[in-house]
């Protein structure tokens, strides 16, 4: 038996290499969705990638909750990145969307600090630094 040995780098670009391989074969099948350019800001701008596509699917927050059995409030702060639901409710919400949970979960998830600047932000009680 032969042995190959990488280091961590070249075993995570096998591995990114693999998985673009999989997203381009399944972008030719029309097996994954894609967005078009006209709509790459409105993704850039949403605050989630489950508000994007909530919003693209033509549903309301209401509507979208009833779905998968949770209040339009929690589904609000899901969407803001102030809740964080389970795997579970991740596939429900995958699932009426008719996507992957991979796409509704943020590339880089924020960190604490910049969720509270956002939290303080949006309040109407403004701290002096």
């Amino acid at each position: 038996m032969d042995t190959v040995t990488l280091t961590s780098a070249e075993y995570q670009d096998l591995i990114d290499a693999r998985d673009h391989a999989i997203a381009m074969r399944e972008v030719a099948t029309g097996a994954m969705e894609t967005i078009g350019e006209s709509e790459v800001d409105a993704y850039l701008a949403a605050p989630s990638p489950l508000a994007f596509w909530r919003k693209k699917r033509g549903l309301g927050q209401v509507e979208m909750a009833a779905k998968v059995g949770i209040s339009q409030g929690y589904l609000a702060q899901l969407e803001r990145g102030r809740r964080v639901g389970d795997i579970l409710l991740f596939a429900k919400l995958a699932a009426a969307l008719n996507l992957r949970v991979d796409d509704l979960v943020p590339d880089e998830p924020e960190t604490e600090a910049t969720q509270l600047a956002e939290i303080a932000e949006a309040s109407p009680v403004h701290l002096e630094k």
